[in-house]
């Protein structure tokens, strides 16, 4: 019998209509490699980018053990724990929250979703050619309409071989072997606006300030509630830290806590705070929206919310952390957030927070801050 892609689910991560838990590619990915993946022994298999499970489990499904899996997202991390444990599979795997060495050390087989970042491609790709076996056999897949020939190119960098498979149902696999040049992902750097920024690649923003961003910095006023040991700023979604790292710099007795469900974002946001110099008062989590966060408990947080679910754009993760802010936020708390104009999310920032105004608005972004009932 085969795998029961179909009972896959996304939960805890956003779910609804076009939101799937599996695709054409992941079948793919398991059909390509199944020849090879069958020689592998335990602890032999790495699956990175894996959404919700189904490369894993489809892998141990089929009889392989000790599966390290990465998946950048917490939700995702989550989906796929709760997706093995409804199969009965959640002693086929091994969940590695960081992407470094020990996911990929000694890995005989790496199954790959192809991110759509070259940068991030470039550094998956080093780190598996430095810290994997010598005879490493990477399966790296997507759908076509998000693969370029330049993915080629940049497994070719650490792959003396890079094989392409026929294409399946709009997906495409390829195929890279022979190892060399391998190193581990390094942060880019930036000094932006008196914060030295750093990102992995895979973070939002990179080691930049974004437009949106930097839109949202402009309005704040130099007066803001909380801001002290016990009622720290929040940031929600706080990528690259820019935000949590420009207020503790502003601020030198503020004290900020950043979180994002992004391990890569989480990385960035904490070198950037050692970076920066504001590390002793600036302690960033990895995090579902606030989860941990007491409710009523926070005078202010900031949020530059993301609409992307994998490739799909979606309100319902705003939606989400509007939501979760207004469980935190004590009454007459503020809630500082910059969106895509085009979104029009006031309204929902009505319903979920409370009074919301506008205080900045561009041709593409808008700021507003809405005050917890």
């Amino acid at each position: 019998m085969s795998f029961p892609f179909d009972a896959l689910r996304r939960a805890p991560d956003v779910e609804g209509p076009g939101l799937v838990a599996f695709d054409a590619a992941d079948r793919l990915l398991l059909d390509e490699s199944r020849s090879v993946r069958e020689e592998c022994g335990p602890n032999e298999l790495t699956v990175i980018g894996d959404a919700y499970g189904a490369l894993a489990l489809g892998a141990a499904w089929e009889g392989a053990r000790g599966i390290r899996v990465h998946q950048d997202a917490l939700t995702g991390e989550q989906a796929i724990e709760a997706n093995a444990e409804r199969a009965d599979l959640r002693g086929a795997i091994a969940v590695h929250p960081e992407l470094d060495a020990d996911v990929v050390q000694g890995a005989r087989v790496v199954l790959l979703r192809l991110p759509r970042s070259l940068d991030a491609l470039r550094d998956v790709a080093g780190l598996i050619a430095a810290h994997a076996a010598p005879d490493v056999v990477v399966f790296a897949g997507g759908r076509i309409k998000h693969m370029s020939i330049a993915m080629n190119a940049v497994l070719g960098e650490f792959f003396t071989r890079v094989d392409v498979t026929h294409a399946r149902q709009k997906s495409r696999v390829l195929v890279a072997s022979g190892p060399h040049d391998g190193r581990d992902p390094q942060a880019d750097a930036a000094h932006v606006d008196g914060v030295d920024v750093r990102a992995f690649a895979g973070t939002f923003g990179g080691a930049r300030l974004d437009a949106g961003t930097r839109l949202l910095l402009a309005q704040l006023p130099e007066r803001l509630p909380g801001g002290s040991v016990g009622d720290p700023w929040l940031d929600l979604a706080c990528g690259n830290g820019v935000i949590g790292a420009w207020l503790a710099r502003r601020h030198p007795e503020a004290h900020v806590w950043s979180c994002d469900q992004s391990a890569v974002a989480a990385l960035s946001a904490r070198a950037t705070m050692t970076a920066s110099g504001v590390a002793d008062r600036v302690h960033v989590v990895r995090a579902d929206a606030l989860e941990g966060r007491v409710d009523a408990s926070a005078s202010l947080i900031t949020l530059n919310p993301p609409f992307h679910a994998g490739a799909a754009v979606t309100g319902r993760i705003a939606s989400h952390l509007f939501a979760d802010a207004a469980r935190v936020l004590r009454p007459g708390g503020e809630l500082w957030c910059v969106w895509n104009s085009p979104l029009g999310y006031r309204g929902e920032l009505e319903r979920l927070v409370g009074p919301t105004r506008q205080v900045a608005r561009d041709p593409r972004f808008t700021v507003t801050v809405s005050t917890r009932r």
